[in-house]
């Protein structure tokens, strides 16, 4: 099989990845829930793991990196622990439902009030607009790093000399391009850094956390056991277990611990290079194509390695279906979960099927997609 479905998750990672979750399962005790050797060991690696996080995004306080099972739950204890009553918020049209859904339900509840920074059909984000969505109760600007549909880059800094410029914070949904493209916390200005570990960081499903800035205090948004002041009756204030209920995933942080040390060994610039070179590559063999629309170009914009796609006389879910059974080529359809970025594009109804690389993925397999695609039009096209 030849597997492009990197946006959603890994399949292939490093071979040091298996090995440290065999090992933790063969010898890896409770972190933080008792004394022996194995829990101590359990302890340590967990400890590693967030001290290794910490140097891939340029983040000076390792404590304070907090591991959940996902982005999804590093999001939601983001934006259920910062916001209050009262508080308006900025998102853009790039987002995954794990950041619009939460404020959604807020929205919903008359809690905040949630503000849009609209995208083109182009695939960009109207920048110009930004200033003018900030009012005096705007809490936080939340955006992802890239959109998972089509790639394309936010530029972060801009978003968070706004937020700050405005006494807000950044909230940055890392899931798309930590692991595979660079990220400097401090550098970009981001106040939170939200990541899942199963997808470019070539880790575990089941392992992501957040980075949460000193300056920025969260209510937590799960309560429960923390192996430390077990007699208080409350979440201890002391980070990581202010945001840590309940036994930590050992197994799976092992495993996000070695893909950590695999890519920090390739270096993140190498990655956004290769998934750079392929995802060009594969735009030059498809976008000239009879009836194929490809999104997002915008040429000259950083992206990750997505590509989204439409073909005319099919629909996505059959394209890739078609791919799937007569190519052996995984894509994905569909919405992707970021209903307002196919809106923007004029997909809402259709969909569209991306197509993305990771580490490893060859320049065979982008030609074989690509020639694939070209096939499937070609035949679409003798039709019509």
């Amino acid at each position: 099989m030849i597997y492009l479905n990197n946006a959603a998750t890994t399949i292939r990672k490093p071979p040091a990845v298996a090995e440290a979750v065999l090992a933790a399962m063969a010898g890896a005790g409770s972190c933080s829930r008792g004394a022996s050797s194995d829990d101590l060991a359990a302890a340590r690696s967990v400890a590693g793991a967030r001290v290794r996080l910490a140097r891939l995004i340029g983040f000076d306080h390792p404590e304070r990196v907090i591991f959940t099972q996902n982005a999804t739950m590093a999001l939601n204890t983001a934006i259920f622990g910062l916001l209050r009553p009262g508080d308006h918020v900025i998102t853009t049209d790039f987002e995954h439902n794990s950041v619009l859904r939460p404020l959604h339900e807020l929205e919903r509840r008359g809690a905040i009030e949630v503000s849009y920074l609209p995208a083109g059909r182009d695939g960009r984000l109207h920048m110009e607009a930004l200033e003018g969505l900030f009012r005096p109760t705007t809490r936080a600007v939340v955006a992802t790093h890239a959109s998972n549909l089509t790639g394309a880059v936010t530029d972060a800094p801009a978003l968070a000399a706004a937020a700050h410029g405005h006494g807000a914070l950044l909230v940055l949904d890392a899931s798309q391009t930590l692991g595979a493209y660079p990220l400097d916390m401090a550098g970009i200005g981001a106040d939170i850094v939200c990541f899942t570990g199963h997808k470019a960081l070539m880790g575990p499903q089941g392992t992501g956390g957040l980075a949460v800035s000193p300056e920025v205090e969260l209510t937590p948004l799960v309560h429960g056991g923390t192996g430390v002041k077990s007699a208080d009756p409350f979440q201890p204030e002391s980070y990581p277990e202010h945001l840590e209920a309940g036994t930590m995933n050992a197994h799976g942080l092992a495993g996000l611990d070695a893909a950590m040390a695999f890519l920090l060994d390739v270096g993140i610039e190498r990655v956004e290079e290769h998934e750079r070179t392929l995802r060009e590559r594969f735009v030059a063999g498809v976008r000239d194509l009879s009836g194929v629309t490809v999104y997002g170009l915008s040429d000259g914009h950083a992206h990750t390695g997505a590509v989204a796609l439409n073909l005319v006389g099919i629909d996505s879910s059959s394209l890739a279906d078609r791919l799937a059974q007569e190519y052996d080529i995984a894509t994905r359809a569909g919405l992707h979960c970021a209903p307002r970025m196919h809106a923007a594009l004029g997909t809402l109804e259709r969909g569209a099927v991306r197509v993305s690389f990771g580490w490893y993925t060859t320049v065979d397999e982008v030609d074989a997609a690509a020639s694939a695609v070209s096939e499937i039009a070609g035949e679409l096209s003798s039709r019509g």
